[in-house]
């Protein structure tokens, strides 16, 4: 045999690298194999920063710093199996931090990531890709590009996955998108119900809380409601509220019920099938306080339905809230407290209420609690609107000191409801005096300065309905409320200016506060208000003319017409027409003044200190010459007495004087003897009694006071005027006494007509010298302002005033109106009872134009050809 001869080992080509293994320890060094081309160092070096990231958020920002997320996402696509799913894990991982996920939302990976959910791919791939998804859907923008990228389709479908981690992520991923209307709608499209519902089965609790939390957020939408009742899903929902052991997710399955129970068919389903029976009962047993909030959650959110109000009703439902009132969790009596609310539409639970449920509201006002006391006071206004027998229960509940104590409250909604159940109150006068005895007036400013407009127009709205009196409208004013009222006119909410209104209309129902108003500008306010077609409203109309009423000389200077309801009282004054928004002097300002070359200003003042010469017949009458005595009410009353069998007489349209006005004891004095006095009690057939008391109630009204001259130290009196104290006297005397009205007229005017000069022909009115004698008394007087008994020379402006002055102290009802150039006129109402209107009725009135110039004491019909001549050039 031959030697064998060693084969030689050839040598590698020369262009083959050697074999290397390295162990690294540094993961800078592992990052940088990331951008091998070699597939078994990718995937190692995948799985070793894999581990690295597992061990904490520490080193998840270190391979962010180290640049590793860039490559990595180019290994989401990598031909390589095993590569790509060690990349899609490290991702599962990497995504829970902040700052990686806002930097893949840059590198938009999301169209990547989402690929990995093909069905084709490893359950470990579908895991981490789903993790992913899960951490990144927490942001909104993140959603928009899973979304946008499709991703809601893969979800659903591994839903049904049998690895309970991919069931997991994926859940909470539709949880986070569903927040989003879009969502949802895709998602009732792509009929993922059922695959949610399939969930509620699970043995894994994380998996069912998800789950019912998702539908907590889809059912908030009625089309997906619908199909979870198609899709038998309020079974599995009754089912886990009865098993105790699942009592930590009964909280997310009340929530659910909650909102499928404002769909009346799901209501009625589950009324059929007992489960809202069980419902109430489980809320009224449970020990638990997050369910019986969340129970009440849902009666509260089902009650906005008439139809479900009706069904809770008659389960009664209101034993249940009230039981749950007594619940130590403030949460529970909040959210009983607010079904209460709710279910105050329904007039039986109203009534229900009265007895059980208000007395403990009224315990929960005096909850430390802000919340509790806000959500009760709330129960307790909507209760308390339209029920006056709950309004009583409230108070018989001693409510009103807490209520008031409210209105001091921090929070808004608190102050608003308390002031609503105050309003309620008022509504009933035995209630309005027992809150005005609980200083209701300075508790109310605090919430009249509010700057929230809620709480601004109940406010204003409990003004309207407590200061009713006098008393209250003082108390008001002392406790410095009028200004922050005057202040919401100016408020650019609709209610608040209408409510501010009707508080200012209210509290101008007496002379003194309409003057206190007026001085805040309310007048100017409204006024403004009134011009603009988009502000102005009805309460600021009636406001507006309610301040008129109680200033006539603004009122005349302004509209140029005082009804027959506007009774001219002593100190009234004709400045001449004025433009709105111009402001009026006062008397006194203008009594101050010197004589100048402008239109007089003239006076009504019946106040005078000296007694007149008295005629034999009456020297036995201790009413002095002057004196303040009967009121034009009175004397109404006694004229309409005389009338009844009279052919003309004044039409019950015209109103009494009273009707729209207060009237002071020092207006509108009439001078009257006493056997005037006693000649009517004899026709009326009063007794000696109610001649004392008449008696009486002269003896007690005041004499007005001496006008000084000179003294600085007296108070300012308006000038006097004792020819118009005897005009007054005068026609007291000889006029009041006729029973004709239409004959009481005539001779009034012709009386107006001989003070002022006389009958005066048409033809010679130009030579009426009136403008002389006015300037020669201004002269005298050395003021601008001239009482009117002093005018003998007078033109139509002059008589006209006279004549309603006097008729007014009479109690003969007419109109002035001021016209152009100097002219004014009276209108007065009659109706002939001669003629015949519709068969068991009276005609309507007529209107007449008394003339007092050409044909003292003619009455001339309204339009009439005559009457137009009269009032026009």
């Amino acid at each position: 045999m031959g030697k064998k001869i060693k084969k030689e080992v050839e040598p590698p080509p020369k262009d083959v690298f050697d074999p290397l293994t390295i162990e690294s320890k540094k993961a800078a060094t592992v990052v940088l194999m990331l951008n091998s081309p070699e597939e078994e160092i990718l995937a190692k070096a995948c799985e070793a920063i894999y581990r690295f990231a597992l061990k904490g958020e520490e080193n998840k920002a270190t391979l962010l710093e180290l640049g590793a997320v860039e490559p990595l996402t180019k290994l989401l696509t990598h031909e390589d199996k095993i590569v790509r799913r060690n990349a899609t894990m490290i991702f599962g991982i990497l995504a829970s931090n902040n700052d990686v996920k806002k930097l893949l939302r840059e590198l938009d990976v999301m169209n990547s990531v989402i690929a990995q959910l093909a069905p084709e791919e490893e359950v470990v791939i579908h895991e981490f890709a789903t993790l992913c998804l899960a951490n990144m859907s927490a942001e909104y923008t993140s959603k928009v590009q899973i979304f946008e990228h499709g991703g809601l389709e893969p979800l659903i479908r591994l839903l049904s996955s049998p690895d309970p981690d991919v069931k997991k992520n994926s859940i909470e991923c539709i949880y986070n998108l569903v927040q989003d209307f879009q969502c949802r709608t895709t998602l009732q499209e792509l009929n993922a119900i059922p695959s949610i519902l399939d969930l509620l089965k699970s043995e894994y609790p994380i998996i069912q809380l998800l789950a019912l939390k998702t539908l907590g957020v889809i059912t908030n939408d009625k089309e997906s409601r619908a199909m979870l009742r198609d899709n038998q899903g309020l079974d599995p929902l009754i089912k886990i509220l009865e098993t105790k052991e699942l009592n930590d997710l009964h909280i997310e399955v009340l929530s659910v019920i909650a909102n499928c129970l404002e769909d009346m068919d799901t209501m009625v389903l589950i009324q059929q099938t007992g489960g809202l029976k069980k419902l109430l009962t489980f809320a009224e047993n449970s020990t638990i306080p997050d369910i019986q909030k969340n129970a009440a959650k849902a009666i509260t959110k089902a009650a906005y339905d008439p139809e479900n109000r009706k069904l809770f009703h008659e389960l009664e439902v209101e034993k249940c809230l009230v039981t749950l009132l007594g619940s130590e969790n403030d949460g529970t009596k909040i959210a009983a407290s607010q079904a209460i609310s709710a279910m105050c539409e329904n007039s039986g639970s109203k009534d229900f209420f009265n007895n059980q449920g208000i007395p403990q509201l009224i315990q929960l006002l005096k909850s430390d609690n802000d919340e509790v006391r806000e959500a009760a006071a709330l129960a307790l206004a909507n209760l308390t609107t339209c029920h006056p027998a709950n309004a009583n229960a409230a108070a018989e509940a001693d409510g009103i000191d807490s209520l008031i104590n409210m209105l001091s409250s921090k929070r808004d909604g608190a102050v608003a409801n308390a002031a609503t159940v105050l309003t309620n109150m008022a509504m009933q006068e035995p209630l309005r005096v027992s809150i005005q005895s609980h200083n209701i007036m300075h508790a109310i400013v605090s919430p009249l300065r509010s700057a929230n407009t809620v709480v601004q127009s109940k406010a204003a709205l409990m003004v309207a309905a407590t200061v009713c009196d006098v008393e209250a409208r003082t108390e008001l004013k002392n406790a410095g409320g009028l200004e922050p009222l005057v202040e919401l006119l100016h408020s650019k909410n609709d209610e608040v200016r209408r409510h501010a209104s009707w508080a200012v209309m209210v509290c101008a129902s007496d002379e003194l506060m309409a003057t206190e108003l007026s001085r805040l500008r309310a007048l100017d306010i409204l006024e403004d208000i009134n011009l603009s077609v988009s502000r102005k409203n009805k309460f600021s109309e009636a406001a507006y003319n309610k301040l008129l009423n109680n200033n006539l000389p603004l009122k005349y200077s302004q509209t140029g017409c005082l009804s027959s309801c506007n009774i001219i009282s002593d100190g009234f004054y004709d400045c001449g027409r004025i433009n709105r928004g111009t402001k009026l002097l006062s008397l006194k300002e203008l009594s101050l003044q010197e004589p100048n070359d402008q239109r007089a200003i003239l006076l009504i003042n019946s106040k005078y200190d000296v007694s007149p010469p008295l005629s034999m017949e009456d020297k036995s009458s201790d009413i002095g010459y002057g004196r303040s005595i009967s009121s034009s009410s009175s004397l109404r009353r006694a004229s309409k007495e005389k009338t009844r069998k009279s052919s003309y007489h004044f039409s019950a349209g015209v109103g009494s004087p009273t009707e729209e006005k207060s009237e002071p004891t020092s207006g509108r004095n009439t001078i009257l003897s006493r056997s005037a006095t006693k000649e009517k009690g004899a026709r009326k057939g009063r007794g000696k009694k109610e001649e004392e008391k008449v008696k009486e109630e002269e003896e007690v009204l005041s004499v007005p006071k001496i006008t000084g001259e000179g003294s600085p130290d007296k108070e300012w009196c308006p000038p006097s005027d004792p020819d118009f104290c005897l005009y007054v006297y005068e026609v007291t005397k000889t006029i009041l006494p006729i029973t004709n009205m239409k004959e009481q007229i005539e001779a009034l005017a012709k009386y107006v007509a001989e003070r002022m000069g006389g009958h005066i022909p048409k033809e010679k009115l130009h030579e009426f010298s009136w403008e002389l004698h006015i300037s020669e008394l201004k002269f005298q007087l050395k003021s601008n302002v001239i009482p009117i008994g002093q005018i003998k020379k007078g033109i139509f402006y002059h008589r006209a005033l006279l004549f309603k002055a006097l008729a007014d102290k009479i109690g003969i009802g007419c109109t002035l109106v001021r016209g152009e150039y100097g002219r004014a006129w009276n209108e007065v109402k009659l109706m002939d009872r001669s003629r015949k209107g519709v068969i068991g009725c009276l005609p309507p009135p007529e209107t007449y134009i008394v003339d007092l110039m050409f044909h003292p004491g003619e009455l001339m019909k309204l339009r009439s050809k005559e009457a137009d001549l009269y009032r026009f050039l």
